[in-house]
């Protein structure tokens, strides 16, 4: 017998290509059945995207290079791959630890009226702005079910 999931959704995953733990998100999610957007391994067949790609002295830039390097191709392009991503998903999975992109796509999708699942597997500082979010879970079982059947 198939499996006969009726809530299948499309999740994008935001977090940092430091994070330890957004492997195992990534997988258990499309595990559970889901489509999952992994920014790390894009679907243009891209690889994944990070300014030292861009340039070795990106730490360096001035305020005014910073800006202009925005406009860099391969910022372009996976800009280009995210936001498609982005426009395509329903639920957004934000994984902790991570940094200011990660922050601003939660924040796009909870703009956007789509759930926003914080998912915190170690202690964080604590952030009061999370009560924006649809759940905040602490375990992945807490995250499949919470993006399972809603």
């Amino acid at each position: 017998m198939g499996d006969c999931r009726i809530n299948k959704h499309r999740i994008y995953v935001a977090s940092s290509w430091r994070n330890e733990f957004y492997p195992e998100v990534v997988e258990t999610l499309r595990a559970a059945g889901h489509d999952v957007y992994d920014f790390r391994n894009p679907p243009s067949g891209d690889e994944g995207f990070k300014w030292s790609g861009v340039s070795a002295d990106y730490m360096e830039w001035s305020p005014e290079k910073y800006r202009e390097m925005l406009g860099h191709e391969k910022a372009v392009r996976q800009f280009k791959n995210d936001i498609e991503a982005m426009e395509s998903c329903d639920v957004c999975v934000l994984v902790l630890p991570c940094g200011r992109s990660a922050h601003t796509e939660a924040g796009w999708f909870v703009g956007r009226g789509c759930r926003v699942i914080a998912y915190i597997p170690v202690r964080q500082e604590p952030e009061l702005m999370y009560k924006l979010f649809s759940a905040v879970c602490c375990s992945m079982e807490e995250v499949v079910d919470e993006v399972g059947g809603k």
